[in-house]
């Protein structure tokens, strides 16, 4: 029977976590240090494999670690910093290149109930789904989904969207694309994956969950 070879990186950041954690018995290690070493554990316990890319877990923006570190410190961000994480996060919203908003709901239920993808045995030509399931109820006839985020059945119906073709509908368009985009741009902490921003969609993608969200013919809204 061949025996493992054990991970010698993975081992050597274990071994410097235990040092700092004895050196620092009295005082405690500071943020700083903590963040460094988590930052090593990180890198040697995860590797690139088909297409699953380690800088998923290796690499951070702003607003994810501004997040991570009030979340850690148990304060929320304060007004100005979540403020100015909401703007760049707007900022960086890519609006529909043909300026249409709403496509077919039947393909966006499909999307939102789906949730494969992005795992390392995913082939990277296969479409991802936007596994909307997960955390929102979507139909009344849904027996199973996550309670994560707020229900979403009648979401169109609610905010008074009867004809997504008319002027008053444009501004909830426009949100709903936004949100679904890039949820931080509205709320900087969100829990909400930033699905076209991150390329979990393509705006194609995007296109069909704001029909199934706001199209009155959708299951969503009766």
């Amino acid at each position: 029977m061949k025996k493992k070879t054990p991970n010698l990186a993975a081992s050597a950041v274990l071994a410097l976590m235990v040092a700092l954690l004895l050196a620092g018995c009295a005082s405690g290690p500071t943020v700083a240090e903590l963040d460094a070493l988590t930052d090593r554990i990180v890198k040697a316990s995860f590797r690139t494999q088909g297409i699953a890319n380690v800088e998923r877990v290796t690499a951070t923006d702003e607003t994810n670690r501004a997040c991570s570190e009030a979340d850690a410190s148990g304060q929320r961000l304060d007004e100005k910093k979540a403020k100015a994480i909401e703007e760049a996060n707007f900022k960086s919203i890519q609006w529909p290149s043909d300026g249409k908003f709403v496509g077919d709901w039947r393909q966006g239920e499909a999307i939102a109930q789906n949730g494969r993808g992005l795992t390392w045995t995913d082939d990277a030509k296969m479409a991802n789904g936007g596994n909307c399931y997960n955390c929102h109820q979507m139909d009344k006839k849904e027996i199973s989904y996550g309670t994560i985020g707020p229900s979403l059945y009648n979401f169109g119906k609610l905010r008074g969207v009867t004809d997504v073709n008319s002027p008053e509908a444009k501004a909830m368009l426009e949100y709903t694309w936004g949100k679904v985009w890039n949820a931080k741009a509205y709320n900087a902490c969100s829990n909400m994956p930033r699905a076209g921003h991150m390329g979990i969609l393509t705006e194609e993608q995007v296109r069909h969950v704001v029909g199934l969200l706001l199209d009155p013919k959708s299951p969503v809204n009766q």
